[in-house]
């Protein structure tokens, strides 16, 4: 056998045997966090060890008197060999390096940019497809703020998607989205190009990253309206700055200033977490950058061409038709291209 593949199954054994004897919570947690990640793969390799198994019992059978025996044991083996192929591919994929965040909830924030209140609107179709899509993956959605404006948009929204691997999924989303469009108040009938930025910030806990309380600054006031005024006479809302960055965060949506601090932090802890990470990538200059993007949001990932009734996403170079559709949650195919370049790429490095 594959000695790589031996080593995962003895492996795999030992973290049984330790797991049997844990008695401390956090050992129990840290040791069946990894034999659950080691378990598909472990369940391909030993339904790879009985298909070989087989192959050789099956080879023996061939030299057999009996030519009906014979033919027989050529075919099953023929057949044996195509699974065994297909199951070594399988594992291959599994243990290439994975992304160690991609297990990670996300925060999410959709503002408007260039493009006046089409942009806007095009904000809230966005929340809605990720919503959508969310809802179709049996995720967890759940606004942390919202920023509307008079014509039915948003300025901002930010929200939480939680679940299995969603960061995953939609860690390609950040950027910014491009659409092209005949506004509904344009007479002359002529296309408009808006712009919307995409920040997808993997959702981080105390486990992962801690920020010191001594380099936060916490400060409360009254939640304010879309026209300044004042909505609530209490001091609910929370602003909260990282000062070594300067990062902020702020919640006002909840009338309590406890739920609104909890909101505001985790916000701040993952842009912080995700500023650090990026300076952290950029300093390993021998890292090979991934040809679909940086996951920067200045960077323009994607048209939504209307008239033209086609999605572009300009870090592959592809086309996909049936925008209606897509933008009602059904990005499945544009995800699962890019995850399938993603895993080309790393094939390759």
């Amino acid at each position: 056998m594959e000695p790589r593949y031996e080593k995962i199954l003895t492996q795999y054994q030992e973290l049984s045997e330790k797991l049997g004897k844990a008695t401390a919570p956090d050992d129990l947690k840290t040791l069946g966090k990894k034999q659950t990640e080691l378990q598909p793969v472990v369940e391909k390799i030993n339904a790879w060890k009985k298909i070989e198994q087989e192959i050789k019992e099956n080879e023996e059978l061939v030299k057999s008197d009996d030519s009906s025996i014979s033919e027989l044991a050529n075919e099953e083996i023929k057949k044996l060999k195509t699974e065994s192929e297909n199951l070594i591919v399988a594992i291959e994929d599994d243990l290439l390096p994975k992304d160690p965040l991609d297990d990670k909830n996300v925060i999410m924030e959709i503002r408007a940019a260039a493009g006046g209140d089409e942009s806007s609107l095009f904000c809230g179709e966005l929340f809605r497809m990720y919503g959508r899509y969310a809802e179709g993956k049996s995720w967890k959605t759940r606004l942390i703020s919202e920023s509307r404006n008079e014509v039915g948009g948003f300025k901002e929204v930010i929200f939480e998607i939680s679940g299995d691997k969603v960061y995953a999924d939609l860690k390609f989303e950040s950027g910014v989205h491009r659409v092209q469009r005949v506004p509904e108040t344009e007479k002359s009938g002529r296309v408009h190009t808006s712009t919307v930025t995409v920040a997808v910030l993997p959702q981080v806990g105390d486990d992962d990253f801690k920020i010191d309380p001594k380099d936060l600054k916490v400060e409360t006031s009254t939640s304010r309206g879309a026209g300044g005024q004042s909505v609530n006479t209490t001091y609910s809302a929370i602003k909260i700055t990282h000062i070594p960055t300067g990062i902020t965060a702020q919640s006002q949506d909840e009338r309590s200033q406890v739920q609104n601090k909890e909101k505001a932090m985790k916000v701040i802890l993952a842009r912080v977490f995700a500023y650090y990470e990026e300076k952290r990538k950029k300093e390993l200059t021998d890292q090979r950058r991934s040809q679909i993007g940086s996951g920067d949001r200045s960077e323009k990932i994607r048209t939504y061409n209307f008239p033209q009734d086609r999605i572009t996403d300009h870090r592959i170079n592809e086309s996909f038709k049936q925008i209606g559709v897509i933008l009602d949650g059904k990005l499945e195919v544009i995800i699962n291209k890019l995850k399938e370049v993603e895993k080309n790429l790393a094939k390759s490095q």
